[in-house]
């Protein structure tokens, strides 16, 4: 992998120089979140690192689209209509959420809609500092190697610049002069003093190896129901998650005509009618049961199928759960230890 160096007055220029590829985009401040936004005007952004509410899923996963049309000809498929678009400012926990998600919709047979936005998404990766709620550290997901076009570590005054796939070599050769091909050692020890520096300043460590075993052993624990009882079943973590990717299809008919567009949209597990089927039988009943079911997915099934869990440590669920259902409480409750939360005060 090819590293470069990039004086940070030369980000603008860079950014602006690569609109030609697509859409440009970034995590911007609406007040009380931060969003993913179009950056049209580049003059008021100050490309400082920023956790999104909502993961950049949402660019080839969409909460809501139409996947095509049909009448009693036929079908007409809508992929034309997705737009090229550069991401800038993807945190190293939500490309490793990206990286999860390739491999699920990536699966035999891959699921057309995602692919085909993957292929049209251009990830600018940005180094971050940990917050209050971060615990990447954790899950091994604070450094990435993978998954990105460019990537952007943060050293002060300048970038040191990770080439991560062959559009991230076009996007460089756009304008070759605003980075430099030789690295001095100084370089290297700053990155270096750089990484024990944020590695020190995770709140949360958390040890996820035995999870695979504990959440065997604690299928029939009472601490489900008891968590169970104050889940609100909101979805809401769900929602923020970065690898969280269940849909539903919905066929809508126009009146009085054989025609109409068939959509897909999010869905959740925590949902009570998410597992119900035909005459009302209903196999997760019960919110403890729903519970179950996402943790049991994330610090279990996929830990056995993918030798690694599919939290990427982002601190969402933290953040945003009401009554403090999150995958640290979660854990530590499994574990015996003791948990300051909402639902066991």
């Amino acid at each position: 992998m090819r590293v470069l160096k990039m004086q940070k007055e030369n980000l603008m220029v860079f950014l602006e120089s690569i609109r030609g590829f697509g859409e440009l985009w970034g995590v911007v401040d609406k007040g009380n979140r931060f969003v993913f936004d179009k950056l049209d005007d580049l003059s008021d952004y100050d490309f400082k690192p920023r956790k999104p509410m909502i993961p950049p899923k949402l660019f080839m996963h969409p909460p809501k689209f139409s996947m095509f049309r049909f009448n009693e000809k036929g079908y007409e498929a809508e992929l034309e209509e997705i737009p090229n678009r550069v991401i800038f400012g993807v945190l190293p926990c939500d490309i490793h959420g990206l990286l999860i998600l390739d491999r699920l919709f990536g699966a035999e047979p891959p699921d057309p809609y995602y692919m085909k936005r993957r292929e049209k998404t251009i990830i600018l990766g940005l180094s971050c500092v940990p917050g209050d709620t971060c615990l990447a550290k954790a899950t091994n997901t604070h450094v990435v190697e993978e998954g990105f076009d460019l990537f952007f570590s943060d050293l002060d005054d300048y970038y040191l610049v990770w080439v991560g796939s062959s559009k991230g070599d076009d996007l460089v050769r756009v304008q070759p002069d605003l980075f430099e091909e030789k690295l001095e050692y100084k370089d290297l020890e700053k990155f270096i003093e750089w990484k024990k520096d944020r590695d020190s300043c995770y709140p949360v460590d958390f040890d996820f190896t035995a999870m695979p075993d504990i959440m065997e052993l604690s299928y029939n624990s009472p601490v489900w129901e008891k968590i169970g009882e104050k889940c609100l079943a909101c979805g809401s973590c769900t929602m923020v998650c970065p690898t969280c990717n269940c849909y539903d299809v919905v066929d809508r008919l126009a009146l009085g005509k054989f025609e109409g567009i068939r959509e897909r949209h999010w869905d959740s597990c925590m949902y009570k009618e998410y597992s119900m089927v035909a005459v009302g039988h209903n196999f997760r009943e019960a919110r403890s049961q729903r519970l179950k079911l996402w943790y049991t997915h994330k610090l279990q099934g996929f830990i056995g199928q993918f030798g690694k869990p599919s939290c990427v440590g982002c601190g969402r669920c933290v953040e945003t759960c009401p009554v403090d259902i999150n995958v640290v409480t979660v854990a530590k409750a499994l574990k015996g230890e003791p948990v300051e939360a909402f639902w066991n005060r």
